[in-house]
């Protein structure tokens, strides 16, 4: 997801991180303190230089030429340690403000309703909390540092300068001061080229990633050369980005550099006009290019510094447009509890919307009623578009209805807090999600405190037991998202999931879809005992998960036009018979695929 391009100010996204900048301050602090003490005994070396030429060298004593120039080499080491110095105080609070808001942005991420995460692309994401926080992170522990430290030492040179020689002084800042024209031209032009540039490498790590989880589908086709063309062009567009922002840098470097050298020029003939005439001495004048030369580099960093400057407010931003994200799924003021749940499920005229839907567009759940007493077992069922997946999203608070209500045990769902909703409700879906973890992690992600009875009833359930030949049994680390399983594999894992958290509500989205048929009567014969105590929900793609349910819930643009018993509604309901022949025409063609 591109966003438009803002262009906040450096002191406006300092001020904006400043609550996880507030640890590092001090030390901070203490690297610009030492970093200034080193530019200053920088600038003293000309000083030392100038009574050198203008005392002993001129005098002839050469006994004091050993104690200047014992002055100037411990000016140096005294110089090189306080860059030392300046790296160790800024690295360690540096990278803890940098894991700070990286560990705040995934809480962020963990916390956003599901509506966020259907906007926003994965890879602009990973962008954000990967690339642009190390930006942010190097801009505060470098560039700042730099950056105030630089722009301090170029104000005490321009000072001893004009003690030094009020003319000559004056003269270089005045021709000095075209940068300031150039740097502001530079910065107009940079900002939007750097958020451009972060956007697109925010979409091209979208592509990578989808081509990576895709790999088994565009090998099947044979679109791998087209997958690269694509990402070709993406990654052309970003390199004439980066290109266009090099020929910028380019630019400023040239007046940066081109600028200092005319105006030394300058001034070295005013400088020697002016020792000629006696208003300057060959000291002074020795010690005024000494000085000008440690400023060369303040005012050459000043190109860089500003761009990282700008890089890092682009970053800021970006971080920020995740961070400013509102969270409209949240816990109430004042939560109810159900002290004793039994597992009573209602739909209470339950209309859902997503917010960009046009105002034509019909609610994809659209005045939907149904009450599921405790411990009965409904399925729902409907043609594709109905809004069957829709509707199981929302007892869990995956979505939040935009008018009606979803009703557990007679309380409002609303008016619980989400932990405790969420242990009471528990989900399967037909798209099966692994992580990257342990077998065992996997199936008690639910209910980390269950038991190994708890795991393996779970495990039985869902036919599972599999997992016990894999190489490392339960301890088995599963790649990521599981794919090195076969899609029945994952599913029953995820089955195991949702039965292992032991809720008094079990939501399954076609939970079997991946299964065979004589896996899927296995698990449909385990599913029967634990159903006998837990409210069910099921959505049936299949005549034989209809079987499971006490009743049928039937699903119709949006609403709930007809619930009874399968046989009920077979004998009354035109609709139904008309859904049941499909899914029995599909699960006909499935066995002869099979």
């Amino acid at each position: 997801m591109s966003s438009e391009v803002s262009r906040p100010s450096v002191v406006k996204s300092i001020r904006r991180l400043l609550p996880a900048i507030r640890p590092a301050i001090p030390r901070l602090i203490a690297g610009m303190a030492v970093a200034l003490v080193g530019s200053v005994l920088a600038l003293l070396i000309p000083i030392v230089l100038r009574s050198l030429i203008d005392g002993p060298l001129s005098s002839g004593d050469a006994s004091m030429v050993w104690p200047a120039g014992l002055a100037v080499l411990g000016l140096g080491a005294l110089e090189a340690l306080c860059i030392f110095l300046r790296r160790a105080f800024v690295l360690r609070p540096s990278t803890n403000m940098e894991a700070s808001l990286r560990n705040g942005m995934y809480d962020k991420l963990q916390d956003l309703p599901v509506a966020f995460h259907d906007r926003w692309q994965s890879g602009q994401l990973l962008s954000r909390a990967i690339q642009d926080l190390g930006l942010i992170r190097r801009f505060f522990a470098f560039g700042l540092v730099l950056l105030v430290v630089n722009v301090l030492t170029f104000v005490i040179g321009i000072g001893i300068l004009l003690w030094w020689h009020p003319i000559l002084g004056s003269l270089f800042l005045v021709l000095s001061l075209p940068i300031l024209f150039f740097s502001y031209r530079f910065e107009r032009k940079y900002t939007t080229l750097s958020r451009l540039s972060q956007d697109q490498q925010g979409d091209l790590a979208t592509s990578v990633e989808q081509s990576v989880h895709g790999i088994r589908v565009l090998k099947a086709f044979g679109r791998g050369a087209q997958a690269l063309d694509d990402f070709t062009k993406q990654a052309d567009s970003l390199r004439n980005v980066e290109i266009r922002k090099a020929k910028l840098d380019g630019t400023i470097w040239m007046w940066l550099i081109l600028v200092p050298n005319v105006t030394y020029a300058i001034c070295l003939f005013a400088g020697v006009w002016l020792a000629s005439v006696g208003q300057l001495t060959v000291g002074e004048l020795f010690a005024f290019f000494a000085t000008a030369v440690v400023l060369r580099w303040p005012i050459e960093s000043l190109g860089f510094l500003y761009a990282f400057g700008i890089d890092a407010s682009n970053a800021s931003a970006r971080y920020f447009e995740v961070m400013d994200s509102v969270n409209t799924i949240t816990d109430p003021a004042e939560p109810k509890t159900i002290a004793a749940p039994k597992g009573r499920l209602e739909f209470e005229n339950v209309h859902f919307r997503y917010q960009d839907a046009g105002p034509n567009e019909r609610d994809l759940v659209d005045g939907a009623s149904l009450v599921i007493e405790p411990g009965e077992t409904m399925a729902l069922i409907g043609i594709t578009g109905s809004g069957k997946t829709t509707l199981t999203a929302l007892p869990t608070r995956l979505y939040d209805v935009t008018e009606g209500r979803v009703l557990l045990d007679g309380v409002d769902i609303r008016d619980l807090t989400l932990d405790e909703l969420r242990t009471h409700i528990s989900m399967a879906f037909e798209d099966a999600t692994l992580f990257s973890s342990s077998v065992r992690d996997n199936v008690l992600l639910g209910d980390p405190e269950a038991g190994e009875p708890a795991l393996d009833k779970a495990l039985s359930i869902a036919q599972a037991n599999f997992v016990r030949d894999l190489p490392e049994g339960l301890n088995t680390t599963i790649g990521e998202e599981g794919l090195a399983l076969s899609g029945g594999q994952r599913q029953r894992l995820a089955l195991a999931r949702a039965v292992a958290a032991g809720p008094s509500v079990l939501v399954l989205d076609d939970p079997l879809s991946a299964l065979d048929v004589d896996t899927e009567r296995q698990v449909e014969a385990a599913l029967r005992e634990v159903l006998q105590s837990t409210t069910a929900l099921i959505v049936a793609h299949r005549p034989s998960t209809v079987q499971l349910a006490d009743r049928v819930a039937l699903m119709e643009d949006g609403r709930i036009t007809d619930v009874g018993t399968h046989s009920e509604l077979l004998a009354r309901n035109t609709h139904y018979r008309y859904v049941i022949s499909s899914l029995e025409e599909d699960e006909r063609n499935r066995e002869v695929n099979l």
